[in-house]
């Protein structure tokens, strides 16, 4: 309750996406000066204004970047909505890092529009029908992922019925994720190799409720090895991935 709270009172203070607002000018946010040389330096195999201008992304948005981690699209985002507009990142504590800190108070001080909130991967909470658009970005495995180390372990349903009602109805979300072969059982799969089916994708969503609304093969690569893990050197940058939109029904 006191996290969701956290997530109203901020969301509250941001601005309110104007109605029938224009598409958002993800190209000029891309190439915009001042984003870190880390950042740009993967734009080329992440092709990030092509997937947010295929989510349907328009300025004045309110935006969520689950498991936002640095805010690669955190960032991006919050450029394109511009001032009307606003990014809400999500970063679960278990996997946060000081330089994951440092990292966001840059973003925090380029870009005023974009908020951020860490909270315990199994304390997730979010407003309701609060955003219009949202963003998991090679994360939405790390939902069937457990670490026992770090006390990290979520719950897949949950964790989309959570999102589910925090998009506003005729909201999108944009998921993308690392392509695995079919027919493994995706908890086994996700721990040895950080990749989940696509149907297991498909099926989660629409199961919690979302309409799903169009596929972009722009980061298939056929040549990937689906049984190498995806932080292998051969493929490390360059791995199948799928990128699915769906809408929450209005």
């Amino acid at each position: 309750m006191i996290r969701t709270c956290l997530f109203a009172i901020a969301i509250a203070a941001m601005p309110v996406a104007a109605a029938q607002a224009a598409p958002a000018d993800v190209a000029a946010a891309v190439s915009a000066p001042g984003r870190p040389a880390e950042a740009t330096a993967l734009d080329a195999g992440r092709h990030p204004a092509e997937i947010l201008r295929f989510g349907g992304l328009r300025r004045g948005d309110r935006a969520l970047d689950l498991f936002t981690d640095s805010a690669y699209y955190g960032e991006i985002m919050a450029r394109a909505v511009g001032p009307t507009g606003s990014v809400f990142g999500w970063q679960p504590t278990e996997f946060t890092q000081d330089s994951t800190r440092r990292d966001l108070d840059g973003v925090r001080q380029r870009s005023p529009n974009f908020r951020v909130v860490f909270t315990p991967a199994n304390g997730f909470a979010l407003p309701a029908s609060a955003f219009d658009f949202a963003m998991i970005h090679l994360n939405y495995h790390d939902t069937y992922y457990t670490n026992e180390r770090r006390h990290y372990a979520m719950d897949p349903e949950g964790f989309l019925r959570t999102v589910f009602q925090s998009i506003k109805p005729g909201g999108t979300i944009v998921v993308v994720d690392h392509v695995a072969n079919p027919g493994g059982e995706t908890r086994a799969v996700v721990q040895a190799l950080h990749r989940i089916d696509p149907a297991t994708i498909r099926a989660d969503f629409e199961r919690a409720g979302f309409v799903f609304d169009g596929e972009s093969n722009l980061l298939r690569n056929p040549q990937d090895d689906h049984s190498k893990l995806v932080f292998d050197a051969a493929i490390r940058g360059h791995t199948d991935r799928v990128v699915y939109r769906f809408r929450r029904p209005r």
